[in-house]
């Protein structure tokens, strides 16, 4: 617990979460031997929220680089409450897109919370595939440096191949999760089943 790290190495909040991670780095002998005992088909680690303590730190990128696998991937969570207009939806594919390019891993783009959103998921879904309708409703919710922003981090990330789509799940009804395995067999078993 950060509240710990912070008494025992004086630190504030955003130090002891950095600390942590530290931490979390040095310990990955004994995590990777946890992680054999346990051989799971597939393994998820939900890194901090604070994306720039994984993603920017060297720490984190030790992590991929010794935790040990045939195949890895990175799983980008796109909050489908936080990315119901066109201005944070790009926002966020531009913070998606980073992470790629920082982790140097394949990535599945994941919509998450559709049980929160109700009509706004068709739109966002059109979105993530189709640049046009994302930039016409780019056009009609923003004028002036906003748009001329939004639109040209759009077309930057149309050259870098942003339009994969989402796959949309539901932690509350479970919806989308196997959509979610199917991708993950995809790039991880090259599309094999795992045998059980």
């Amino acid at each position: 617990d950060y509240v710990s790290i912070m008494q025992q190495y004086d630190l504030g909040p955003n130090g002891a979460m950095v600390m942590a991670n530290d931490l979390i780095a040095s310990k990955i002998d004994d995590i990777q031997n946890d992680v054999n005992k346990v051989n799971p088909d597939y393994l998820i680690v939900d890194t901090p929220g604070q994306i720039e303590l994984f993603a920017y730190r060297s720490s984190g990128r030790f992590i991929i680089e010794n935790l040990t696998s045939e195949e890895k991937t990175s799983i980008f969570l796109f909050d489908g409450v936080l990315i119901n207009t066109p201005v944070n939806f790009v926002s966020i594919a531009l913070l998606a897109t980073s992470i790629r390019l920082r982790l140097n891993l394949p990535t599945i783009n994941v919509l998450t919370k559709t049980d929160l959103i109700g009509d706004k998921l068709k739109e966002i879904l059109q979105w993530s595939t189709n640049l046009k309708a994302l930039e016409s409703a780019i056009g009609k919710n923003t004028d002036g440096d906003t748009y001329t922003l939004t639109t040209s981090i759009l077309r930057g990330l149309n050259l870098g191949g942003f339009a994969q789509g989402l796959i949309p799940i539901s932690n509350t009804t479970g919806d989308g999760v196997v959509n979610l395995e199917g991708a993950l067999s995809r790039i991880l078993n090259l599309g094999e089943e795992v045998e059980d």
